[in-house]
């Protein structure tokens, strides 16, 4: 080891501070036997360079070119710690780690120090040997202190010969600016911030992608030999406070090393801690010639060049600045800025330049000459003074305004375009498609009018228009395709027409001549509709002046056609289903409302918002006997086709099961046993109210339903508490039926979910609203009508426009009663006595009612109904008639059996009173009752006039006479006299 260390003691001082380093590592690797070496120096800030290597390949050091003073890697802890450091390798494929690739076990480093301040640190790869031992250690220590004594001795970088410059600063400064090209740069001490101009990136080989804006972009690009001279120059300027003057050698941007020169002072915050130092920095290695050339060239280039000193005097002024100002260089130079007449002239121009100097910042901004012309004035502070460049930029600003008009322009076509997109998304029909087409490209277009129309059997028939009158959409609807026509041409051609003006039209097409000043139209783009390499149709954008459409306008019209055609055809395809499932649910609804006494009516249907109008929700009015009338609401869970079969099924069976006449519980029971053999995917529910005009009488059974709202005639709404049975399907027998007693004139609405539940309105908040809609409209009058009713409803809670998530139906009943004066009931006793005495009840009725022409047939149809009970049934027995739109003639008695028509044939001695009533009423019926049952007639109160039937001709047998020519009495002689025949009412 004092071979090495007395061989390295011979070299002489004064020799380059890359040679030191190179001889430094070759010993200690050879002595250690390591596998290679590196020195790193500190910068600026936290960051240590690599300066020097030895056995290490590029590729290998390449990510420890730059390290981080405070990082856990050898050189840093070393530098940190103050001593030497042994850092084992990490280990293999540890990709967050600088050295996770590199052979060996280890780094040992120790820090060099420049009197008692560290400067970086020496570093040896081990081998496999591992961590060094004691002697080595020391023979490590003896290289760094060698290598500290020969930095100190080091000469600093010797520059290019150059002549002398002058000694003053001012004028160094301005000769310089006129020799060379100048970068400026500001660096913040504390954050390792650096800003660097573009002359300055030109300056230091630097790529504006490559540039990061920190220190390390500058340590990158200086020579090795150069950094640490140029870094201690740098620290001695920051400590002492003054003047950091340097030359050295970076890499340009073609690989090779050029001379610098630099030129900087620091600032300082009040403590007197270092904040930013801001200096210059300009090439100078080239030839005098060379210089001679740039200082030619920056005399004579476009650019204004002013250089002033630290009290803003002029130093220097290119021919462009003299021009500019109106002075020649040799009257500028030593004028006061201020005092020139064009600067005095721009307002602000002084603050706003001696802010940037104090803040010792470049700064850039826009200026308005006195001539009018603008310029963009750079103002670059400097240690010896101020540079200002300053260029003529109303051109480029012109340009630069016409450009950003244009992209305002193109940014609102595009934001146009993106509407028109989403917004032709949406449509489902096509008159959306239209409404989009008109909203989104007539406003950006400033066009006037459009006409959409689609081919059908070689005619053209007009989808939708704006802004043309109803005449000339009469010309252009219809037009046959052997008619001439510019719309058909372009059709024809799949290709876009353009006609600027009327006159441009009318070449084209004189018998069309009077056309544009019939719809004020000047200029057309009739634009072809082509869906699936199919033309179906035409786009005709107007305009109401004459207008010259450029290359991007007619390209930006023919993209659009695309996106309408394709829009278009999908709503064509969604109309026609439209239209499909409107008829399916005209079909499954009732296309009127049943006209019934008990009541009067009125009823909306609403789709779901989007998609086809078809769903679950279905109401009815179901006309039953005795006054009383079934006023149903349901719900299938969904809406689409399948959800509208099962709605189909259950009305069809409400209806079967009504006309049965059960009450509504049994009803209810039996919907909910065929919904559940529908399968668990059904989701039903239902309410059923039966109401009897006779006694008011309102019987309601509901499944999983919303209650229905009661309007009084006093204009109170109540909602009738009603059990809150499962849906059908889902709940177990028996259902709860509730029974409410209905004042004359009340209005009953029935409704589903979807009129008053969303997600954005609870159930309960939509109940409310209906409510205060109903004291509303009888308030103002409205709910006297109920169709009006019916649209005060809609419009309320679900207004148009809005897109309803669920199918929604409703169904306002105004309840009637019948009156006391029609109704009369009589008990009759069980016995063969009681035909006569309910013919006699009759016929004192019916004259009172002034119906006697009906008495006969009601007669004859009591005394049949009374006798079969006499024979079949049992009591107690009652006769009831009522005055209503029929005249109804009713039997109870206490027997649960059922009569049934059977065919008599002619040796049967009974078998046909059930055909008798058959015939003589308008039609008749059984139903059950709380103690029995109810045999029911109805007839019509007058026969509308026939005049066939009535004409005068020869006397038929009637039916019933030829039926009945066996009773005893009934006959030619017979002489209407009902209590003379035999009907089983004689002892």
């Amino acid at each position: 080891m004092n071979a090495r260390l007395t061989l390295l003691s011979t070299v002489a001082p004064g020799v380059a501070e890359s040679e030191v380093f190179r001889l430094a590592l070759q010993h200690a690797v050879g002595e250690l036997g390591a596998l290679g070496g590196m020195i790193h120096l500190r910068g600026p800030m936290s960051a240590l360079r690599l300066v020097s290597t030895a056995g290490l390949p590029p590729d290998l050091t390449r990510s420890w070119e730059i390290l981080d003073q405070e990082g856990p890697p050898a050189p840093a802890r070393a530098l940190r710690e103050g001593n030497g450091v042994w850092v084992p390798l990490s280990p293999a494929g540890a990709a967050d780690s600088p050295d996770a690739a590199w052979p060996g076990t280890g780094l040992a480093a120790l820090p060099l120090y420049s009197g008692n301040r560290g400067t970086g640190a020496l570093s040896v790869l081990m081998d496999d040997r591992g961590e060094p031992d004691h002697e080595h250690w020391e023979f490590l220590r003896a290289v760094v202190a060698w290598t500290e004594d020969r930095m100190g001795q080091a000469p600093p970088p010797t520059g290019p010969a150059r002549p002398a410059l002058p000694e003053q600063s001012g004028e160094r400064l301005r000769q310089a600016l006129k020799e060379v090209s100048v970068g400026s740069w500001d660096w913040n001490i504390r954050t390792g911030d650096l800003i660097w101009d573009v002359a300055a990136l030109e300056l230091y080989g630097t790529r504006p992608q490559e540039y990061t804006g920190k220190v390390e972009d500058w340590m990158r690009c200086v020579h090795p030999d150069d950094l640490p001279p140029t870094l201690a120059a740098a620290d001695r300027a920051i400590r002492d406070g003054g003047v950091f003057e340097a030359e050295y050698r970076v890499r340009k941007l073609d690989g090779t090393w050029g001379w610098t020169q630099a030129r900087a002072r620091a600032t300082y915050d009040d403590q007197g801690e270092p904040q930013r130092m801001i200096g210059v920095g300009w090439d100078s290695n080239e030839p005098r010639s060379a210089r001679d050339a740039l200082s030619r060239a920056l005399h004579h280039m476009s650019d204004g060049f002013l250089a002033m000193d630290d009290d803003w005097r002029i130093t220097f002024a290119n021919l462009e600045a003299e021009r500019t100002l109106g002075f020649s260089e040799e009257e500028l130079f030593g004028c006061l800025l201020w005092d020139l007449p064009a600067a005095e002239q721009v307002p602000g121009l002084e603050i706003r330049c001696r802010q940037a100097a104090a803040a010792e910042k470049s700064v850039s901004f826009d200026v308005r000459l006195p001539n009018g012309r603008l310029c963009h004035l750079r103002l670059v502070p400097g240690p010896d003074g101020r540079t200002i460049y300053f260029t003529d930029v109303t051109e480029r600003r012109r340009l630069e305004e016409e450009r950003r008009s244009a992209d305002r322009a193109a940014a609102e076509r595009a934001a146009r375009i993106g509407e028109l997109t989403a917004a032709l998304a949406k449509a489902t029909t096509s008159a959306d498609v239209v409404d989009a087409v008109g909203r989104g490209v007539l406003p950006p277009f400033d066009a006037a009018g459009l006409v959409v129309q689609t081919v059908e059997d070689d005619r053209l028939h007009t989808v939708g228009s704006i802004g043309y009158p109803d005449d000339v959409l009469a010309v252009l609807d219809g037009r046959e395709r052997t008619q001439p026509s510019p719309l058909w041409d372009a059709i024809l051609a799949g290709t876009p027409l353009f006609l600027s003006t009327p006159r441009e039209f009318a070449a084209h097409y004189p018998e069309l001549a009077d056309l544009p000043a019939r719809a004020g139209k000047q200029s057309w783009a009739l634009l072809p509709l082509t869906a699936s390499d199919h033309t179906f149709g035409i786009c005709a954008i107007t305009f109401d002046h004459p207008r010259l459409l450029t290359d991007e306008e007619r390209t930006l019209l023919t993209a659009t056609s695309a996106l309408v055609a394709q829009a278009l055809e999908r709503a064509r395809l969604f109309d026609a289903e439209h239209t499909r499932s409107r008829e399916l649910q005209r079909s499954l609804l009732p296309r009127d409302l049943p006209a019934v006494p008990a009541c009067t009516a009125a009823a909306r249907y609403l789709p779901a918002g989007r998609g086809m109008d078809v769903g679950g929700d279905w109401y009815d009015i179901i006309p039953l006997s005795g006054g009383q009338v079934a006023l149903v609401v349901g719900d299938v869970m969904g809406h689409g086709l399948p959800e509208a079969v099962t709605m189909g099924r259950l009305r069809t069976a409400v209806h079967t099961l009504a006309d049965l006449e059960l009450p509504p519980d049994e009803i209810m029971s039996h919907l909910n046993d065929i919904v559940g053999a529908m399968g668990e995917e059904s989701y039903v529910t239902c309410l059923y109210a039966l109401y009897d005009s006779t006694t008011r009488v309102c019987s309601i059974a509901r499944a999983g339903h919303p209650p229905p709202a009661l309007l009084h005639p006093d204009g109170t709404v109540v909602f009738p508490p009603l059990a809150a049975d499962p849906p059908l399907g889902a709940a177990e027998p028996p259902f709860e039926t509730t029974e409410v007693e209905v004042p004359e004139g009340s209005v009953l609405a029935l409704y589903t979910d979807g009129l008053v539940e969303s997600s954005k309105r609870e159930m309960d908040d939509g109940m409310a609203a209906l409510a205060e809609v109903l004291r509303t409209a009888h308030a103002d009058g409205t709910a006297t009508d109920l169709e009006q009713l019916c649209e005060r409803v809609t419009s309320a809670l679900l207004p148009a426009g809005h897109q309803a998530p669920d199918d929604a139906a409703f169904l306002l009943a105004r309840l009637h009663a019948l009156p006391d004066s029609r109704m009369a009931s009589w008990p009759l006793p069980k016995d063969p006595r009681a035909a006569g005495q309910a013919r006699a009840l009759i016929r004192k009725q019916l004259a009172a009612w002034d119906l006697e022409p009906l008495t006969p047939t009601t007669e004859l149809l009591a005394s049949e109904l009374v006798g079969n009970v006499i024979r079949h049934a049992k009591g107690p027995l009652r006769l009831r008639l009522l005055h209503d739109a029929t005249l109804i003639c009713e039997v109870f008695d206490g027997s649960l059996t059922m009569p049934r028509i059977r065919r008599a044939t002619d040796t049967d001695e009974g078998g046909r009173g059930l055909q008798l009533i058959t015939a003589l009423s308008q039609r008749w019926g059984t139903r059950y009752t709380p103690t029995g049952k109810c045999i029911w007639t109805e007839q019509p109160l007058q026969t509308a006039p026939d005049p066939v039937r009535d004409a005068p001709q020869d006397p038929v047998p009637d039916p019933l006479e030829r039926m009945f020519l066996d009773l005893p009495g009934l006959g030619e002689d017979f002489d209407g006299d009902l209590d003379a025949l035999t009907f089983g009412d004689q002892d």
